[in-house]
């Protein structure tokens, strides 16, 4: 990815020290998500971008989070 371009107003957080991260929903279905780069939280739900450039918007239906943090990097960030 080249650049974050953010004109949204809302406040992102690196979360790039991440490999992935998988939200879990009710009935057992994932969306899962390579590289995440940033990370807004509202009371809605969670907006990401991965390192693809591609936007991801997850509603916070989801009763399960996982992620795995890169060798050495802090597992909490956001």
């Amino acid at each position: 990815m080249t650049e974050f371009r953010n004109e949204s107003g809302l406040r992102f957080t690196d979360i790039s020290s991440e490999q992935w991260r998988e939200y879990t929903f009710p009935g057992g279905q994932t969306a899962h998500i390579e590289a995440p780069m940033w990370l807004h939280i509202s009371e809605n739900g969670h907006r990401l971008l991965d390192a693809a450039g591609v936007s991801h918007y997850v509603p916070r239906t989801w009763v399960h989070l996982k992620r795995l943090a890169k060798d050495g990097e802090p597992q909490f960030v956001a």
